[in-house]
């Protein structure tokens, strides 16, 4: 066996500043999955099925747009994680990235009469999480769930996962356990949001 010592004057200049930014990179996504949105995502992930976890991306993943082409995927098969303000509550939507959700799907479907967004306050008070990472699950207040039927027709959905630049990927079935939703039609089928 040989061994050879190989000082810091034998390195290229290229070859530190290739090292220099992967340690840089692996420390940014080692410091995105210590936060504590994103280990709350994960412990959930992890206690449904071990082999279900975080992906951290390289760009963000603050809109389906920019999600879908961070993975390299339809924008469809983007979970758009909605918390709505109701007359008592507040009610997360799972909406499929390239549809609109429906105030008037979603105030018949609860029997009621006024909803509306949520405040990015009320967002954050509620779920946990900041606007652009709301995550389907790990929710810090109990919320009542409701699942685009839509988002069935791809065989891989990602949904954010604590954090913008965080996603999760998950099957219909798999989602629809995970988050104890219900099925229902709520959105708007003549005006997509592509």
């Amino acid at each position: 066996m040989f061994f050879y010592l190989i000082t810091p004057m034998q390195f290229s200049h290229n070859c530190i500043i290739k090292c220099l930014k992967l340690l840089t990179i692996k420390s940014w996504i080692m410091s995105l999955l210590d936060k504590e949105p994103v280990k709350r995502v994960e412990r959930v992930l992890k206690n449904y099925d071990p082999n279900l976890s975080v992906i951290v991306l390289n760009t963000s993943a603050r809109t389906a747009q920019e999600a879908a082409s961070s993975l390299s995927c339809e924008v469809g098969a983007i979970v758009k994680s909605l918390l709505f303000k109701t007359e008592q509550n507040f009610t997360l939507c799972l909406v499929a990235g390239d549809r609109k959700a429906s105030l008037n799907k979603i105030k018949k479907i609860l029997n009621i009469k006024d909803a509306s967004m949520a405040s990015a306050e009320e967002v954050k008070n509620v779920t946990g999480y900041t606007i652009g990472g709301v995550s389907p699950v790990g929710h810090v207040k109990k919320l009542n769930v409701i699942l685009d039927g839509s988002l069935e027709r791809f065989n891989a959905l990602y949904a954010a996962a604590g954090h913008p630049n965080c996603v999760f990927k998950i099957n219909f079935i798999d989602l629809k356990k995970i988050t104890n939703s219900s099925v229902k039609e709520i959105v708007e089928w003549d005006n997509l949001n592509y």
